[in-house]
């Protein structure tokens, strides 16, 4: 009944279908994000306005993640190219490299991870603003009107998402006004958001501008300067999205099209993807989730995990090696120094070369163009400030810079000079949005939310896929584990899969330290197009939900075949 309910809202706003080809699908954190994605390609709509509208959707029914207050990155295929989009939040100008630490030079407990000092200045309504620009075909306006639907009329909160709103308000009590906005959120019932609805209205009608030098720019300053907060209404005026060459590996028959810094993704899953393909006689004789297995990707992983400390930030004021550290000569000798029958020692890891929570979702439309979209505030519901006035949360991505080098951020990343704080600059990113293309077709879009385990996780989920076989649900589905050099051979295990017992025995006797952490490992949305078809799927670790979106007849066509609209 409630699912009724949402698609005659939408079928209201959105008014009469128009015919399409082919099959197109979504995969989406949740049901709310999908039913989006399915009207407005429905609609007329290509895979960028899906994309938008479905963003949208997602800062309302999926608050812990989906967002206006945060940024992310979005990689494209379009008419057979290959684009990506950089909307990631940029430090305040009055930003300085040492705020977060006190007069001895030692980091100030939650102070980038709580309140208004925490948010960097937001990208999201800007990058779907030019992502529309560029591609939309549909009015903008038209793309905004199921998250205003949502926001005015109310959604059925899951009861994950009211686990995850409990917790925030224990985390945030005193110290922001979440709970003021979210301490109303029951599991099973209505919730509205009316600042919401009249903000989203706002940038509907008058677009971008009216986020970044507006009222909401407006509110946005005024709940600055309560809490002592660094974003002004320069800050604002003065952000833009950027148009960046994507990352485009060779791997196999593919080309992996996939995001370049400031996001650490693209080069870590290539890199990952590259040193396994050079170690295969390893990994022939070892099973899948085996001990030899599991270790065999440790040693890759923190190989990848102490370059991405050193050398990566953002291309505008660090220089990224971006070509050496994929070149074929660096990844054969990284991929020589793993020793298959041993944990290599964590302090002889260095760079090779001389010198959480998220969200995404995953669109094919029906002309065979696709969306690999992650965005963030960082941490569940960010930073717990919300813009009072207008009813969105704002991130807390300041901690994604290296506060003081060698200190571990909240994923227990440790950073370098690469990725020191300073005014205008993008933090470095695990965010890894990906499509796999062969033959000038796409095959894969794929993504995941999960902090530094972003990129294990694709990647484990393509090693899935290509290695062993498995169909998609299955390689969405099985276990999955994590290291990052750091801390010293830790590895991480999920409550919703953990190894076997056999395998975690014969780990630790290999001396790994096996850490079962509270949240599972990403939270995949893919789409797989092979010659049998389309399948999407939405990780059975989440509350997503994946459709497959077949062409409707044209209104003429109905007509004459006596169909009904």
């Amino acid at each position: 009944m409630r699912s009724c309910w949402w698609s005659l809202v939408l079928s209201i706003c959105l008014g009469t279908n128009l015919a399409y080809a082919s099959t197109a699908a979504v995969a989406s954190p949740d049901r709310y994000g999908a039913e989006t994605s399915q009207l407005i390609l429905h609609q007329g709509g290509n895979a960028v306005d899906a994309a938008i509208a479905t963003a949208f959707t997602l800062a309302v029914t999926y608050p812990e993640a989906g967002n206006i207050g945060g940024g992310g990155f979005m990689v494209i295929w379009f008419e057979g190219k290959p684009y990506f989009l950089d909307y990631r939040e940029t430090a305040p100008l009055q930003a300085s490299r040492d705020m977060y630490l006190d007069e001895d030079r030692q980091v100030i407990d939650e102070l980038s991870l709580i309140g208004h000092l925490a948010s960097g200045v937001p990208g999201t309504v800007m990058g779907l603003w030019q992502a529309h620009q560029r591609f939309g075909t549909l009015p903008w306006a038209d793309l905004l009107q199921p998250a205003i639907a949502l926001a005015n009329q109310g959604f059925i909160v899951p009861e994950n998402l009211q686990q995850y709103g409990g917790n925030a308000l224990e985390r945030y009590q005193g110290k922001t006004n979440f709970a003021d906005y979210f301490a109303a959120m029951t599991a099973g019932h209505l919730f509205k958001q009316p600042e919401l609805a009249a903000t989203l209205s706002r940038i509907a009608n008058q677009g971008a501008a009216e986020f970044y030098m507006g009222e909401t720019a407006s509110l946005i300053v005024a709940e600055m300067q309560r809490g002592a907060g660094f974003i002004t209404a320069d800050d604002l005026a003065q952000y833009q999205a950027v148009w960046r060459e994507p990352l485009i590996f060779p791997w196999r028959d593919y080309q992996l099209v996939t995001v370049a810094p400031p996001s650490s993704g693209g080069i870590a899953l290539s890199q990952l993807l590259g040193l396994k393909q050079l170690r295969l006689d390893d990994f022939k004789a070892q099973q899948h989730n085996s001990a030899g297995y599991v270790h065999l990707l440790a040693e890759i992983y923190k190989r990848v995990f102490a370059d991405r400390a050193d050398y990566l930030g953002d291309p505008a004021f660090t220089k990224v090696p971006q070509q050496e550290l994929l070149a074929a000569d660096y990844l054969a000798q990284r991929a020589s120094e793993i020793n298959p029958q041993a944990i290599s020692a964590t302090k002889q890891i260095r760079p090779g070369l001389e010198s959480a929570q998220t969200t995404h979702f995953s669109i094919v439309d029906h002309a065979g163009n696709a969306v690999s979209n992650t965005y963030t505030l960082n941490l569940d519901f960010g930073s717990g400030v919300v813009v009072t006035g207008a009813g969105f949360l704002l991130n807390n991505e300041m901690d994604d810079f290296s506060i003081k080098p060698g200190v571990p951020n909240a994923f227990g990343v440790v950073g370098g000079a690469a990725n020191a704080i300073e005014p205008g600059k993008r933090m470095l990113s695990s965010m890894t949005p990906s499509i796999l293309v062969q033959d000038n077709e796409v095959r894969l879009v794929i993504g995941t939310p999960g902090g530094s385990t972003i990129f294990t996780s694709v990647f484990q989920v393509i090693t899935n896929l290509y290695d062993f076989g498995m169909p998609l649900a299955d390689a969405v589905a099985a276990p999955r584990f994590h290291h990052q050099l750091l801390p010293k051979n830790q590895l991480a295990m999920e409550p919703y899969q953990p190894l076997s017992d056999e395998v975690q025995q014969q780990l630790s006797e290999m001396g790994y330290q096996l850490h079962l952490q509270r949240w599972s490992l990403g939270d995949i949305q893919a789409i797989q197009l092979t010659d049998r078809g389309i399948e999407a799927i939405a990780d059975p670790r989440g509350r997503g939900k994946a459709l497959l979106i077949e062409p409707v007849a044209t209104e003429e066509q109905s007509q004459l075949d006596g169909s009904t609209m």
